[in-house]
């Protein structure tokens, strides 16, 4: 078995190598050529802890494994960790023998960034110049890193629940040489495209602070009962999720759908969009959604991506097992 540290990941994985397994996963999730397994997420009733599994089999990449991890809310306060916490294993899918372990953390935060840049790449209006931030933690600068290669965004507005950690954003935006403005929930409405990357249980961003042609990437909603969206604005466009049942299940959508305000219709995965099977956006005005609910199969073919590197650099650690 191989063993790819977490200290060793951030010289292998690059944002484009993200981004290209996240895109192929979609697009052999909607062809049937991979399935991604039940979803595992408890609290732990220590620390305040969430954890659980997520898996799945690609047959097309010959993926096969799990990712182990969760949330640790007072990991930065009380330990200087990052509060999320992941290892994936990697397994060889014709004989169930495990090839692979890898160091999750940073490989979550660029897949999952990569997730709300693939769903901008197929749904965001061509024109979108302006990028609204609600959230503005750890995960939040990876996305907004990501996002901002796929369109030529003029302005990055943004709003947390903590406004002093806004500056966390800013500082990636006037990186990137795109200036920042912190705003009300109701300058959201200047934004041409919206990222949600917050771990709230009741939503903040509502209806009346979207204007029409708004793509949505909501991205912080993973568990049952977290909530940033207003059940509503899921309901009032049509929703392009990582994967449709846990999308209902938990996501952002599972609040529209419990209220029965969203319809089978209006769900329709974003692999499908990459494949041609579905036209997405239907015009300058709809208001489209991503529901990224982190999908077990993306973790797996990134972390099979970085093997795959990892061996070729000399950087993997061969155990007997």
């Amino acid at each position: 078995m191989l063993i790819v540290p977490e200290n060793r990941i951030a010289e292998l994985v690059t944002p484009e190598m993200a981004f290209a397994a996240v895109e192929a996963v979609f697009a052999a999730m909607a062809r049937g050529e991979a399935r991604n397994f039940p979803v595992v997420r408890e609290a732990l009733g220590h620390e305040d802890a969430l954890y659980g599994f997520k898996g799945g089999f690609d047959r097309s990449g010959q993926h096969l494994g799990l990712k182990a991890g969760g949330y640790w809310p007072h990991n930065l306060e009380r330990r200087g960790l990052i509060n999320h916490q992941s290892t994936v294993f990697l397994f060889d899918p014709d004989n169930g023998k495990p090839t692979a372990m890898v160091g999750g953390n940073l490989l979550t935060a660029l897949r999952t960034a990569a997730a709300s840049s693939v769903s901008i790449k197929y749904l965001a209006r061509p024109d979108a110049k302006v990028l609204g931030m609600v959230g503005a933690g750890h995960q939040a600068t990876f996305q907004l890193r990501a996002a901002l290669q796929q369109r030529q965004f003029e302005k990055v507005i943004g709003w947390n629940y903590h406004p002093e950690m806004l500056p966390n954003i800013a500082k990636v935006a006037e990186g990137a040489g795109v200036p920042f403005e912190a705003v009300s929930l109701d300058g959201m409405r200047a934004a041409d495209v919206i990222i949600t990357i917050t771990s709230a249980f009741a939503p903040s961003l509502m209806a009346a602070h979207v204007s029409p042609g708004t793509h949505l990437a909501c991205m912080g909603t993973d568990t049952v009962g977290k909530q940033e969206v207003e059940a509503a604005l899921v309901a009032g466009g049509p929703v392009f999720p990582g994967e449709i049942a846990q999308s209902g299940s938990i996501g952002e959508a599972q609040h529209a759908v419990k209220a029965g305000l969203l319809s089978g219709g209006q769900i329709n995965p974003i692999g499908a969009v990459i494949n041609g099977a579905h036209p997405g956006r239907s015009s300058a005005e709809e208001i489209t959604l991503f529901d990224g609910t982190g999908v077990g199969l993306q973790d797996l073919a990134v972390a099979a991506a970085i093997v795959d590197l990892a061996v070729e650099k000399g950087i993997a650690v061969k155990v007997d097992f």
